[in-house]
């Protein structure tokens, strides 16, 4: 699962909506935007964990002379010693300590629900935000077909494409300059 920080507040938002509407959580009416702005926080720091080892990766690859097309690998090694989540483990990791922050948050008066019943329906939740990559990637290619495959014009218009289709689709948000 790739998380997007323009869909933040809505997962954060619906976790606590849905829990609480369920009886699941108590949370006192004037508590729901503290106990969701929890969820955000945890959210936002995986992603700035994230930031982070992709910054490194890019560094350990440029000193080393590592090529481009071995990204992959180097990142998931990286994230691996590092104790980072990629991939299908992202949504585990963001279910556990949404559940481990409802048993200390002061913005959630009760618990009701077991661990495991919490994190598969956090997991469900989380899904239902998931984005098909291969679907944007595929509307991009379709944008800059008239470019031939491999060439470095074609790469930096695919990247152009990526990022315009992804902002489409609300996944990016243009920044302030």
């Amino acid at each position: 699962m790739k998380l997007y920080r323009t869909r933040i507040p809505a997962i954060a938002r619906m976790v606590i909506e849905e829990f609480a509407n369920d009886g699941s959580l108590e949370v006192l009416p004037e508590n729901r935007v503290e106990a969701e702005t929890d969820l955000v926080a945890i959210m936002e720091e995986y992603l700035r964990r994230d930031m982070e080892l992709r910054d490194a990766v890019r560094e350990h690859m440029s000193t080393r002379g590592v090529p481009y097309d071995r990204y992959g690998k180097v990142r998931s090694a990286m994230a691996q010693e590092a104790g980072h989540p990629t991939g299908n483990e992202v949504e585990r990791f963001l279910a556990r300590q949404f559940v481990e922050n409802f048993m200390i948050s002061r913005f959630i008066e009760e618990v009701f629900a077991d661990d495991a019943a919490l994190m598969k329906r956090i997991r469900t939740v989380l899904e239902s935000f998931d984005v098909d990559e291969t679907a944007i990637r595929d509307e991009a290619r379709d944008k800059v077909k008239n470019l031939e495959e491999g060439t470095v014009d074609y790469e930096i218009a695919l990247s152009h494409a990526v990022k315009e289709v992804k902002k489409r689709h609300g996944l990016l948000v243009e920044r302030s300059r």
